[in-house]
């Protein structure tokens, strides 16, 4: 059975200029990295997850692939998966065929912006595991984390790919505390955090050697051209990604080559940009065990179990509702 349900903000292009408008205005310059992925972006980001530097990827699937069954052991043995961001539930598919193998597998609940791409998975699942129920909610899920159903039985929500790295402290404080607010008893969270390394590693990683990252980053700017009706030159600008030791944290920014001067006539904006000046477009947060125990304490979570790749490079974290 299928049940899709869909939430896409009318508003969309007008909460587009509002972000945009704020960020440019602010001091430093930032975008939000939401605005990445349009269709060219997205496929970029498919490109970088199988560079050599891009370990994120690789490491999280080796999890999923060799310790599925032991997540699910210690989280209960859930019936309901759900997964924000869900895409096309490529890595999702090993925690899906573990539930199946248990005999516990019953509601899938993919959650996502894009509705041809949910509709599309949802299709496919159904094929390949028989009797598997999806309700599919295609929203963004940062506003619309509320809405995601309630459960029969027990309920495991993924939130994998390092994605909550993205998020500053504040923001990461209340998203995690949103999520404690869904989860009944039995209930668990499993998340996906990169880990701390040696700050050559990660750099490597946000500046490949291919400039796919770099053309990705770029990437953004053409968005806004199209979207806004800017006429940033995109080779006025040049990708950086560094790392920064103190927040432990990567910082990804476009950097202005010359004086320059940018209209985005959907915005009735004129902004000007300094030689060397830099604009952030994303930050990802590298976390240790002790930090994120931390992180989920604050939230009133608790951690119940920690899963990492042979190279100890990322981690999967099973937590639920403290108390």
């Amino acid at each position: 059975m299928i049940a899709i349900d869909v939430h896409l903000d009318a508003d969309a292009a007008a909460t587009m200029a509002r972000d945009v408008r704020a960020g440019l205005c602010a001091y430093p310059k930032e975008l939000a990295p939401k605005y990445f992925y349009d269709e060219r972006g997205s496929q970029l980001f498919e490109r970088i997850t199988e560079l050599p530097e891009y370990y994120p990827t690789r490491a999280e699937r080796e999890i999923l692939a060799a310790r599925s069954a032991e997540i699910l052991a210690v989280a209960g043995g859930p019936g309901t998966l759900v997964e924000l961001g869900s895409g096309s539930a490529a890595k999702t598919r090993h925690l899906l065929s573990a539930m199946r193998d248990a005999g516990s597998l019953d509601t899938y609940v993919p959650v996502d912006i894009s509705e041809e791409i949910t509709h599309q998975t949802a299709a496919c699942l159904v094929d390949e595991y028989p009797g598997l129920v999806v309700r599919g909610l295609v929203c963004d899920f940062e506003q619309d984390l509320e809405r995601i159903p309630a459960g029969a039985g027990a309920r495991m929500i993924a939130f994998l790919g390092g994605t909550v790295g993205n998020l500053y402290p504040r923001q990461r404080h209340a998203f995690l505390e949103r999520i404690g607010t869904l989860l009944e008893p039995g209930d668990h969270l499993l998340l996906g955090t990169d880990l701390v390394k040696d700050a050559s590693r990660l750099e490597a990683a946000y500046d490949d050697a291919a400039g796919i990252t770099a053309e990705f980053n770029k990437n953004v700017l053409e968005v806004l051209n199209r979207e806004l009706g800017a006429d940033f030159d995109l080779d006025a600008f040049e990708h950086v990604a560094r790392y920064d030791a103190e927040a432990e944290r990567m910082d990804i920014r476009l950097r202005s080559l010359a004086d320059q001067g940018v209209r985005l006539d959907g915005l009735d904006l004129e902004i000007s940009f300094a030689a060397g000046e830099e604009m952030r477009t994303e930050i990802s947060t590298k976390f240790t065990r002790a930090r994120l125990e931390s992180v989920y304490a604050g939230a009133g979570l608790e951690l119940r179990g920690w899963f990492t790749d042979a190279a100890g490079d990322y981690a999967l974290s099973l937590a639920r509702r403290a108390g």
